[in-house]
């Protein structure tokens, strides 16, 4: 059983989970788990990993369109060794203050692989939170940022050397989009984190909303660092819309607002599509999109 299918099958049993976070009396909460064989690739630094599990954790909270607050984290290793403790640390405080929330503690194990799990909490704001489940057939679907950087990181990890691994570290330490997500709260019909990808991400939406989506392929823009890496044009799309990992905002808007959320989101927004009948799927200019990205567990 893989991950969305377990998720599926305890719907019925957590009554607050099915969006990027849970909301509990007007705060939102989110928990991830990592582990340095599936989520950080050799040449990972301590302070990039510490960065990057505690922003995926922010992530959920911006997909909410909440106010990001505080987080925590665990960090477990096969020992402490000197420094990377501290490193670690040192992300996770920089990460959370790039989007004004603080990194408040979290406990320590030993554990045979360095693992982390964060846990991020947020106020909803005024302007409520947005799910998953509420996209209508004329909507405009957009996301944010520029895609595959997660993708292109991983390239340059299995490439090595210095200078390829520093610039990896770089494409890795992502911006969680909480100001976006705040921008687009009480404007976004539905809105989820990219983190198992554009393509899975438009499913998930589609299964929540009832809806389907038409992709322009043409359209979806692509991190600068995917053009070095990339074999060719199917490569490339490749590793924009089914790697995963970019922690970027998927939405569904409505179409006559896309120009003026797009000046409100200090990333960007891109439109990239539509919200079409249910009974069209979701198809990238013209043919079936694949279901395919990151998956915890088997497929």
């Amino acid at each position: 059983m893989n991950e969305r299918d377990a998720l599926r099958a305890l719907a019925a049993d957590l009554p607050h989970a099915g969006d990027d976070a849970a909301v509990v009396d007007d705060t939102v909460i989110t928990t991830d788990m990592l582990h340095e064989r599936t989520d950080f690739p050799p040449g990972t630094t301590r302070y990039t990993a510490g960065w990057r599990a505690v922003g995926a954790s922010l992530s959920d909270v911006a997909a909410m369109g909440a106010d990001a607050t505080a987080a925590v984290a665990v960090y477990a290793d096969r020992s402490f060794a000197e420094g990377d403790l501290g490193r670690f640390i040192a992300g996770a405080v920089d990460v959370c203050e790039a989007v004004d929330a603080e990194y408040v503690g979290g406990d320590l194990d030993t554990h045979e692989e360095f693992t982390t799990a964060s846990t991020a909490i947020g106020s909803v704001t005024d302007r409520g939170v947005v799910r998953r489940s509420g996209a209508t057939v004329g909507d405009a679907l957009c996301i944010t940022g520029e895609w595959g950087r997660s993708a292109a990181a991983l390239r340059l990890f299995e490439k090595g050397g210095d200078v390829s691994v520093e610039r990896a570290n770089d494409l890795f330490r992502f911006t969680p989009r909480v100001a976006d997500g705040l921008a687009l709260a009480g404007e976004a019909t539905a809105m989820m984190d990219s983190s198992d990808g554009l393509a899975r991400s438009l499913h998930q939406l589609a299964e929540a909303s009832e809806v389907g989506f038409e992709v322009d392929r043409a359209a979806l823009p692509v991190h600068p660092a995917v053009e070095a890496v990339a074999e060719d044009a199917a490569d490339r799309f490749e590793l924009a819309a089914h790697f995963g990992e970019d922690f970027e905002l998927v939405c569904a808007v409505p179409d006559g607002d896309v120009a003026r959320l797009r000046e409100a989101c200090p990333h960007g927004l891109t439109r990239v599509g539509r919200v079409v009948d249910e009974t069209a799927g979701v198809t990238v200019d013209g043919t079936p999109l694949p279901d395919r990205g990151y998956t915890h567990g088997d497929e």
